[in-house]
């Protein structure tokens, strides 16, 4: 049980230290002196970058209990 808790801690803080930005926006990006801009796009690429993740997820932690019941009930 602990294991599962250690592997989602993990999955949690790993998008927390990517950096998502294409070659373009980041080309752009790193020509200005502040580097808030930079940052909000990356937050704003990782925060629409979740959704697809989360739905996927969603899905199969939904059809892994579909097939557990089915299982036990067999």
């Amino acid at each position: 049980m602990k294991v599962k808790y250690l592997f989602l801690f993990i999955l949690l803080c790993v998008p927390a230290l990517a950096e998502a930005q294409c070659s373009m926006c980041r080309a752009v990006l790193e020509s200005e002196a502040d580097q808030s801009a930079a940052e909000g796009i990356n937050d704003g690429i990782l925060y629409l970058m979740m959704f697809p993740y989360l739905l996927i997820g969603g899905i199969g932690f939904f059809m892994y209990r579909m097939f557990k019941n089915r299982n036990k009930t067999s």
